[in-house]
């Protein structure tokens, strides 16, 4: 026999936390998302900055020029003749909306064509997890997750993407332990986009609150090295 104060305490409590949970009471309970500190200086025995280091002098040394063509350059917006017609208003906003509209069409686009491009040139590395560079991924003719990663990494910034926008990621999946190689384009500091190249983590292109499931480690690039630290949580409306 269960005491009835008691039982009537814990009949209240869960009727409360019911009403909590269906938006009832004072107030409703805003989703909440993480945000993380990316840009943190790595510890003295950070694991992961020594393989980062060794693949930075491989990468920048590389130079692959028996595969690897100069980039074409990028058509700069074309400017329409004088017509004598009062410009619109607002022009320097419709501007920047409309390039980035363009940048991320370009970069979804991207993510689309890399994980087509892995069912056929996905190459597992075996025992041993060895990083290559771009040249080696183009001259073995494919690579796993890591080497692949590489061409999304490397064409955004070639097609006009800034360096500190474009970083390569260590991302992991809580349930598993996972590692897994992705591109983050920081169009948004707090809230980066991910361009994965296998479709391991997420198809398309989504945002990194947007896949809870899984957690970043590192972002580095070819001479950046970053720990990424849990921040803060925000309300998202």
């Amino acid at each position: 026999m269960g005491d009835s104060t008691t039982g009537g305490h814990s009949a209240r409590f869960a009727a409360l936390v019911l009403c909590l949970t269906l938006g009832f009471g004072c107030a409703a309970v805003s989703p909440r998302v993480l945000i993380y500190d990316y840009f943190a200086a790595p510890g003295l025995d950070d694991p992961w900055s020594r393989k980062i280091q060794h693949w930075q002098q491989r990468e920048r040394s590389d130079t692959g020029e028996d595969v690897l063509q100069a980039p074409a350059p990028v058509a700069e917006p074309g400017t329409a003749e004088p017509s004598g017609e009062a410009l619109p208003a607002n022009l320097r906003e419709k501007y920047r909306s409309f390039r980035a509209d363009q940048k991320r069409a370009q970069a979804r686009d991207l993510a689309d064509w890399i994980q087509v491009q892995a069912r056929e040139h996905y190459v597992p590395d075996g025992p041993i997890d060895r990083w290559a560079t771009l040249a080696e991924t183009l001259r073995q003719d494919g690579d796993d997750c890591d080497g692949l990663e590489l061409l999304t990494f490397h064409l955004l910034r070639e097609l006009g993407f800034d360096d500190d926008e474009v970083f390569r990621a260590i991302v992991y999946r809580k349930s598993d332990g996972q590692h897994h190689m992705v591109t983050l384009w920081f169009e948004d500091s707090d809230d980066p986009w991910i361009l994965d190249p296998t479709g391991a983590m997420t198809s398309g292109m989504p945002r990194m609150s947007e896949v809870p499931d899984w957690v970043p480690l590192k972002i580095f690039g070819v001479a950046a090295d970053y720990s990424v630290e849990r921040s803060r949580f925000v309300a998202i409306n």
